[in-house]
């Protein structure tokens, strides 16, 4: 009896050493933590651009635009476009009513019509007289049947002829300068079309009183004509950024209204001066032109736009998504072994898509996206979601 107890004493400490192990292995178990499901990107090789975009939001423009009245008051007799309307240049789009002035002009046209003829009687007279002491002149020398004083007389005469016609032919661009100051006056009662485009607004009406822009005091446009034909983007660019800029530098420019990005965009101008409408942000109006006609179909003046400056590029480069960089350039990493890892690299050109990896990363790797979720800590479970 006694050597069966003692067979079972070692027995049951083996049964409960094994019994308190399995309970240690539960608790443990039971109290990690279940691994974190994250969204990963492998790294790998591809394109990673640095570039610069507008602070503000940008705006398509016209290369040339005009906002045209008439020089003059008065009310609007013609008016031959309307919104819509393609012109050519010195097309005549409207006229206040100027009957007065285009009265003045015929007046001036007829006086110079008789300034002329009232020209040619005096330099034919002139010639005449002119003639006349010469044969006076000739007789008196060798014939001596004509005296001194006739020949005198018929000289004096010849000058003053020919004083009256170079007074006459005067008199005939004096009535020229004066019918061109008739014709400028009617000219500034009529509107023109500075270049070849496309009405935008019409801003009047016919028998409408129109008055000049008093100085100073900007009023609306009689009408607005736009050269569709060529356009641009004009952004501000932060005045930290705008250094970096250069003229010819490709660029992107993005739309609200299209999806598609178009970057056959080319800065074009680069304002010698900051902006500062706003004190907390002061920027440098920069400009950029597309290349290519078919990115240009459909754009308006006025739509909002933006635009990427391409500063650099490299093809075929390791990179990172931006948006999976934490503070001091440090990146979370999921291992073989599914546990994260918080690891530093070097960063090389960056944008708001990609940062190229210098060092620190290996292609394969998988670094975590979703580094804002609870539980991505390093040394913490995780599964990458498929």
């Amino acid at each position: 009896m006694s050597q069966e107890l003692e067979m079972s004493i070692p027995i049951k400490k083996t049964v409960l050493f094994v019994f308190i192990a399995i309970l240690a292995v539960s608790y443990y178990y039971f109290k990690q933590p279940n691994p974190v499901t994250v969204n990963t990107y492998k790294v790998k090789k591809g394109l990673v651009k640095a570039t610069v975009s507008n602070t503000r939001v940008g705006t398509i423009k016209a290369c040339r635009r005009a906002f045209l009245a008439p020089a003059t008051g008065g009310e609007v007799a013609k008016l031959h476009v309307k919104e819509g309307d393609v012109v050519k240049e010195r097309q005549v789009l409207m006229e206040v009513w100027n009957e007065d002035l285009k009265a003045q002009v015929e007046l001036q046209t007829a006086e110079v019509t008789a300034k002329q003829a009232q020209a040619r009687e005096a330099c034919l007279l002139a010639a005449g007289s002119e003639r006349d002491a010469v044969r006076l002149k000739k007789l008196q020398q060798y014939k001596h049947i004509v005296s001194e004083n006739d020949v005198d007389d018929a000289v004096t005469l010849a000058q003053a002829n020919k004083a009256a016609c170079q007074s006459a032919k005067a008199a005939i661009q004096v009535s020229q300068s004066r019918l061109k100051v008739a014709q400028a006056a009617v000219q500034r009662t009529m509107v023109f079309a500075p270049f070849d485009g496309t009405v935008a607004e019409v801003n009047v009406e016919l028998n409408e009183f129109v008055t000049p822009s008093p100085p100073g005091i900007p009023t609306l446009p009689a009408i607005d004509l736009l050269d569709v034909s060529c356009l641009y983007i004009s952004a501000p660019i932060d005045e930290v950024d705008a250094p970096r800029i250069k003229l010819g530098m490709k660029s992107c420019v993005s739309l609200d209204a299209f999806t598609e990005k178009r970057c056959s965009g080319i800065v074009t101008r680069i304002a010698p001066y900051v902006l500062e409408k706003e004190k907390q942000a002061r920027t440098v109006e920069v400009e950029v032109k597309l290349s290519d006609p078919k990115e240009m179909q459909d754009l308006l003046p006025g739509y909002s736009a933006d635009i990427e400056v391409i500063l650099n590029s490299k093809e075929q480069t390791m990179r990172v998504p931006t948006d999976s960089i934490l503070e001091n350039n440090r990146l979370m990493i999921l291992g073989s072994d599914g546990v994260l890892e918080e690891r530093n690299f070097e960063p090389g050109l960056s944008n708001w898509n990609y940062t190229e990896v210098i060092s620190g990363l290996d292609i394969g790797e998988q670094v975590v996206l979703s580094i804002g979720l609870e539980g991505v800590e390093a040394g913490n479970k995780a599964i990458a979601e498929q």
